[in-house]
């Protein structure tokens, strides 16, 4: 810690650094300045936490480099040292912040004690500026996932009424009359494999992309807002309350704009308007079903609306040539993976038609048929991933304008084979750090609604599989692991009180503000408000 000695006179520099056991204060280094207008400038470039100074000197004195101090280093703590015992500048001092006022000659346990509490008091408050700046820091870093939640709830259908939806209004300051609304989702899920490898370790970052372009022209126009929807990560919402005839030309510029940013072809499924609130839940589901069950087969354009009624057709399940899959996997035989698999493409080329969303059922299927595959080794193997990249979603097999690549699919499938195959070989190499990648995603993602189940499928591995693990990697269970990470930010976010609880609730990752406080009192001995108080009890020195 660095302190300044302001005096005219040299001798009394002199005597108060004689004087002052520095180093029982902390005190590192001391600077000395013969005028006010020195000791601006040294506050300038060094800034001393501390500053002894006298009162009377030529030029700016005392009076005014308090003054001074007061509007352009606030956090600096003045003690007066003055040969004037002079009411008027004492209150002057005071009034100007001084936190103490000793006159020459100096009494070493007074300048001493002075500086003690000096320090102390700086250390105090450096503290509470560190501690708010974290606050800030975190609070600005989640503001725009309760801002998500709050969406996410009014297009679930959860918060509806005009009474509900009064957060909503505060966050983002919505027009405060909105007649009418829709709703137009995209899917990163539904992009092509290349574009998905390419941000395979960034995937929020292909989200905030897209959802900063669509909001560039949603919000020029002041008559809507994008955002992610928060149950199902992959899907992008746009929330659109202005004029219904210029809806289909705003997507039209957000459609070019995400071609000419990032060079990808994105669909997007589009809801019919209906009165604000109520109608935002019905349109996205709309725009969302049209989005899902549009044709893969059909080059269709780019915008779609409520699908028409499909001929019913039997589709190949495959569960009918599991026990095929499984062999032609354990041969770790490229060839026999290669027929098997050939033979599942050779049936879903037959059919008329095939939407996004029996895509994604597939891939379910597969995913799970993997699970069980893993799930039902004999002994406790180490749990290889049956896939490559875990904890990345597998791409559909679609191109880069959305329809369905059968030559891509059978090579994403036969890849899977033969992953599935050495993950189930005795002797594939047992180390692997999943469970610690699931830990720092727990880190990460800790303010999502997550649940075992979502790690087991994310990561393709069981669940029974990933609770025991973790518990012998870690020490407790996975829901208490995840339960610790949100109860040390929430009293963080406890120490602002302008936060109100069920804001902090929801930034942690908890839907219900009373579970919240239950789980919160459970581990930490106290209700968040009973935290709350005796953490802000504190009084700034």
């Amino acid at each position: 810690m660095k302190v300044l000695i302001v005096d005219d006179e040299k001798h009394v520099r002199h005597a108060i650094r004689m004087l002052v056991h520095w180093e029982a204060c902390g005190v590192t280094e001391v600077i000395e300045a013969e005028s006010g207008d020195q000791a601006i400038e040294v506050i300038t470039a060094l800034s001393p936490p501390v500053v002894l100074t006298d009162m009377r000197m030529p030029g700016k004195d005392g009076v005014a480099l308090m003054e001074w101090i007061q509007v352009h280093s606030p956090a600096t703590r003045v003690v007066v040292v003055s040969g004037h015992d002079d009411f008027d500048l004492v209150r002057q001092a005071i009034r100007r912040g001084g936190m103490d006022y000793i006159l020459k000659p100096v009494d070493p346990v007074e300048i001493n004690e002075a500086l003690s509490k000096a320090t102390k008091a700086w250390r105090t408050a450096e503290q509470d500026r560190r501690r708010q700046t974290m606050q800030a820091i975190e609070v600005n870093r989640m503001r725009p996932h309760y801002a998500d939640k709050l969406l996410t709830e009014l297009v679930s259908g959860t918060t509806n009424t005009a009474l509900s939806i009064t957060p909503l209004r505060e966050e983002l300051g919505l027009p405060a009359v909105i007649q009418m609304c829709n709703a137009a989702v995209m899917s990163i899920a539904q992009l092509d494999a290349d574009m998905l490898d390419k941000y395979k370790t960034r995937r929020p970052l292909l989200s905030f992309s897209l959802i900063n372009i669509c909001n560039e022209f949603l919000m020029a126009s002041q008559t809507g807002i994008a955002f992610r929807h928060l149950e199902r990560m992959d899907e992008i919402i746009l929330l659109y309350w202005g004029e219904p005839s210029r809806w289909p030309l705003l997507l039209q510029d957000i459609h070019a704009g995400i071609r000419t940013a990032l060079r990808c072809y994105m669909h997007i499924g589009v809801g019919s308007f209906g009165a604000f609130p109520v109608a935002a839940a019905t349109a996205y589901h709309e725009a969302r079903q049209a989005l899902w069950k549009r044709d893969v087969l059909q080059a269709t354009a780019w915008l779609h609306h409520n699908s028409l009624a499909r001929q019913s057709v039997r589709l190949p399940l495959l569960p009918e040539i599991e026990e095929e899959l499984r062999l032609s996997a354990l041969s770790c035989n490229a060839s026999r993976v290669a027929v098997t698999v050939g033979r599942w493409i050779a049936a879903v080329a037959e059919l008329p038609s095939i939407t996004v969303e029996q895509l994604a059922v597939w891939n379910q299927e597969l995913d799970w048929m993997l699970a069980r595959w893993l799930n039902d080794r004999p002994g406790d193997t180490e749990g290889e991933e049956l896939t490559d990249g875990a904890g990345s979603i597998p791409a559909l097999p679609i191109d880069n304008r959305g329809l369905l690549s059968l030559p891509l699919w059978r090579k994403q499938i036969e890849n899977r084979m033969l992953a599935a195959g050495q993950a189930l070989t005795p002797s594939h190499s047992p180390n692997n750090p999943t469970i610690h990648n699931i830990a720092r995603y727990l880190v990460a993602h800790y303010n999502e609604d997550i649940s075992l189940q979502d790690m087991a499928s994310r990561f393709y591995l069981s669940r029974e599989y990933i609770s025991r693990k973790f518990k012998q990697e870690y020490g407790v269970n996975l829901s208490d692991y995840l339960c610790r990470i949100r109860m040390d930010k929430a009293k963080l976010l406890l120490l602002n009180d302008k936060l109100r609880l069920h804001h902090i609730a929801g930034m942690v990752g908890y839907q219900d503000e009373k579970y919240f406080g239950k789980v919160f009192k459970k581990l930490e001995g106290v209700t968040p408000g009973e935290f709350r108080k005796r953490h802000s009890a504190n009084p700034h020195p």
